[in-house]
């Protein structure tokens, strides 16, 4: 008698560093494992449209939270204006997701091909991946393979032999939440304080130093080298019509197995809690973060995780942070905690998103710490409505769309901490981030300081992009 399979990952993106555990992210490894073969392909065999069109049949949408359909977003782009500039956005700074910080760590190669592929397609010259300061060891990593790029030919003038010349620089930043978002980003990597910019114009008309600039997440690009090398109909295989391919999902909360998971989109919740090893000690699954801490909550594990089936829920994919939370979670709590993050990273540029937030902070501390008001509710609701939809950028908006959904949801249970005077989970509140955390020292938080002149690479030795400067 057989036995029914349970649910599988398809693994992609992250084939290689399950299949190689050791030693993935050299370029030895990579190179006998076919790395590059696609890039030199789609450099050598195929035009820029040609990549471009293979990339919008394919129908890969963006994998760092909007989900926007990826050749689109490059068709965007002007052909007459030079110079062009292609930006990785290897931040990732919501909360409950660490799928980019894995692929730069145990695969960065497999970036650096999607970088030019990316770059061919949009005839651009010049790339810069804008990673988070506090990834070290990716950054590390990451170097390391820049270095053994160039050294091949892979990176610098005339790449595979062709003529078409290309840069890759490393930036690191230094951890800002809303550095995520791609305008910010920019003027972050131009030097100047991260804040986000008016659009229009949008960056692929007018980016980085004022010209045509794509941004596309590290998974993204990630993808690139197993479309140009599969095919589209191979990619189409999984997913759904509108959404199709893998998606890395960075599960935790209170599940058996936290980490990251590759799968079909359109699988559900249930299925990926199923990979996930199920609730710790038999719990109960109470809420569920589906897409990173701005995404609105969910009850049920019923839900596809794929960008329509999400939006027609009320809350979305996002980022694909699922954050699995059982009965013992205080709901007040989660919002406190929550808010506190967005508060402590707004910017501060507009009066919705900072005042906002930091009002909001203090009114879920009072009921948290049973001084409650029964009209609080309602003064909640008040001020994400204030918020959502008024401020500069998304960031306010998330923060909104978080506290609406904790107060809506569970309303009973913010309601009994006010009837009751104190928090019903009895454990001690703690402020986990935001200018009230408690830190003992310096050092103590497991985070190194960021080193000024950044991270050394593995390898010794003159650093090949020097070369005749």
């Amino acid at each position: 008698m057989s036995v029914a399979a349970g649910p599988q990952e398809v693994r992609i993106v992250t084939r290689r560093y399950h299949e190689f555990p050791e030693d993935s992210w050299t370029l030895e490894r990579v190179e006998a494992d076919g790395g590059y073969e696609a890039a030199r392909s789609a450099v050598r065999d195929m035009t820029p449209d040609e990549v471009l069109d293979t990339v919008k049949d394919s129908g890969l949408r963006g994998r760092g939270g909007a989900g926007f359909p990826t050749g689109v977003k490059w068709s965007f782009v002007p052909k007459d204006l030079f110079p062009k500039y292609i930006v990785v956005n290897h931040d990732e700074g919501e909360p409950g997701t660490f799928k980019d910080r894995e692929l730069g760590e145990r695969d960065p190669h497999q970036l650096i091909e999607g970088i030019i592929i990316a770059a061919w397609a949009n005839q651009a010259n010049r790339a810069f991946i804008y990673c988070r300061g506090e990834m070290a060891l990716g950054a590390r990593r990451m170097d390391t393979a820049i270095r053994d790029a160039y050294r091949k030919g892979y990176l610098g003038k005339g790449i595979f032999g062709s003529g078409f010349d290309l840069d890759v620089t490393l930036h690191r930043g230094a951890g800002a939440y809303i550095c995520g978002e791609e305008s910010a980003l920019l003027d972050s990597l131009e030097g100047f304080r991260g804040q986000p910019r008016l659009k229009p114009p949008f960056p692929a008309v007018k980016g980085l130093y004022g010209q045509p600039t794509i941004i596309n997440n590290t998974e993204t690009l990630s993808t690139l080298p197993h479309i140009i090398r599969h095919g589209v109909e191979w990619f189409r295989r999984w997913g759904t019509e509108k959404s199709p391919g893998t998606k890395m999902i960075s599960t935790s909360g209170h599940v058996v197995r936290p980490a990251n998971y590759e799968v079909p989109l359109g699988t559900t919740l249930a299925e990926l809690l199923e990979l996930a090893g199920g609730m710790r000690d038999g719990g109960r699954v109470k809420a569920i973060i589906p897409g990173g801490a701005s995404a609105p909550l969910l009850t049920s594990t019923e839900y596809r995780l794929d960008f329509e089936s999400l939006q027609e829920a009320g809350t979305m994919l996002g980022s694909g942070a699922v954050v699995f939370m059982d009965e013992s979670t205080c709901m007040v709590r989660n919002a406190l905690v929550t808010n506190e993050f967005f508060e402590h990273e707004s910017c501060g540029k507009c009066t919705p998103c900072r005042e906002g937030t930091w009002w909001a902070s203090k009114v879920l501390e009072r009921i948290e710490h049973g001084e409650g008001r029964k009209e609080d509710m309602e003064l909640l609701l008040d001020i994400a409505n204030g918020i959502d939809g008024r401020a500069f950028c998304p960031l306010g908006d998330a923060a909104s769309w978080a506290l609406r959904s904790n107060v809506e949801l569970f309303r009973d249970e913010f309601e009994q901490h006010v009837i009751d005077g104190r928090c019903p989970f009895e454990d001690e509140h703690l402020s986990f981030t935001g200018p009230r955390a408690a830190v003992p020292g310096p050092g103590d938080s497991g985070i190194a300081a960021q080193p000024h002149a950044g991270v050394d690479a593995d390898l010794e030795g003159p650093d090949p992009r020097e070369a005749g400067r």
